[in-house]
């Protein structure tokens, strides 16, 4: 080999080592499990990076710990999501402002929102049915009890696999939901979800 021909392939390889990859996410969210285990699921390419971070806590906690790891990390992502429920909390009362706050301040910051009002259960839910009647969150595990064979459980490690032939529908009808609510505003939208945004973005990416 010339040493022309070699300095062109050093320069391939150097070139193959330290290729980008195609799109880096980052996924911040309120759970242990429930939200993590779905997100973890989804067949993505190797170029396709998703970094989830589980247990940040509720509401602007999450938000907190998005900005800390952007701002403290040696890696630059191309989107960056928070992913938490609006949990009514009948005993505290700012728990509407400290919602809404949390994603002004995501959304100030350049950070999307995959939100669920009142619980990230709603999506699941909207795989099955169009669900635009405002219920206890403990409604909503009753209700996909019925619709999963074995009833649900929110650490169920295949809930991804369970739902995904109706991921498309589940998306279509939280678009209607959505829509129903002019203008948003996200605490007393009840229900609704961003959850498909999210989805819809790490869709792109599927395999």
């Amino acid at each position: 080999m010339s040493r022309r021909t070699w300095e062109r392939y050093k320069g391939y390889r150097r070139r193959i080592a330290v290729r980008e990859p195609r799109q880096r996410f980052l996924i911040v969210c309120e759970g242990e499990k429930t939200e993590p285990n779905y997100f973890e699921k989804f067949p993505v390419p190797k170029d396709v990076i998703v970094t989830i971070h589980r247990g940040a806590g509720v509401h602007i906690s999450v938000v907190r710990e998005a900005i800390s790891r952007r701002d403290n990390s040696d890696d630059e992502y191309d989107q960056i999501w928070c992913v938490f429920d609006r949990d009514k909390q009948p005993s505290n009362p700012r728990s509407a402002h400290n919602f809404n706050e949390a994603i002004r301040l995501a959304r100030s910051e350049g950070i999307k929102v995959a939100y669920s009002n009142d619980a990230f259960e709603l999506w699941y839910l909207l795989h099955f049915d169009f669900h635009d009647t405002a219920i206890h969150r403990s409604a909503y595990i009753t209700k996909l009890s019925a619709k999963l064979p074995g009833g649900y459980r929110k650490s169920d490690p295949d809930i991804y696999d369970k739902l995904v032939d109706k991921m498309e529908v589940a998306c279509g009808r939280a678009t209607t939901l959505l829509a129903r609510y002019s203008p948003l505003n996200p605490e007393a939208n009840d229900p609704s979800t961003t959850v498909h945004l999210l989805v819809s973005e790490l869709r792109k990416y599927m395999v």
